[in-house]
């Protein structure tokens, strides 16, 4: 593949599905990712009873990889180092799946 990153996370799931026996969900960011933007932030902090069918919408691709999480076993994150920092794209997806309220709470 040309990429040292792909190719060690290729072998790691490989490994995974030999030993675990399941067929893995596979994610590859580099196709793209919607970033969070005003929109998403309404619908997120709205009572999911009180949100809008446009707010749902908002939050559905966020909800689809919010379901992936929480059904697997493993999560293998696979990214390289780009001036000292993660892809933009994994920074996205973090943002779709850290909800307040959902996959994490604020407390006191």
């Amino acid at each position: 593949s040309g990429s040292v990153t792909r190719d060690i996370s290729t072998q790691l799931v490989t490994q995974l599905k030999q030993q675990q026996g399941t067929t893995p969900v596979q994610r590859d960011l580099a196709e793209g990712i919607p970033f969070i933007d005003e929109n998403w932030i309404t619908a997120n902090f709205t009572d999911p009873e009180q949100r809008t069918e446009a707010q749902q919408t908002a939050l559905g691709f966020s909800d689809e990889l919010i379901a992936e999480l929480q059904q697997a076993s493993h999560v293998v994150i696979a990214a390289p180092i780009y001036n000292f920092s993660v892809p933009a794209v994994l920074k996205a997806w973090i943002d779709q799946v850290a909800r307040a309220r959902v996959t994490f709470r604020y407390t006191e």
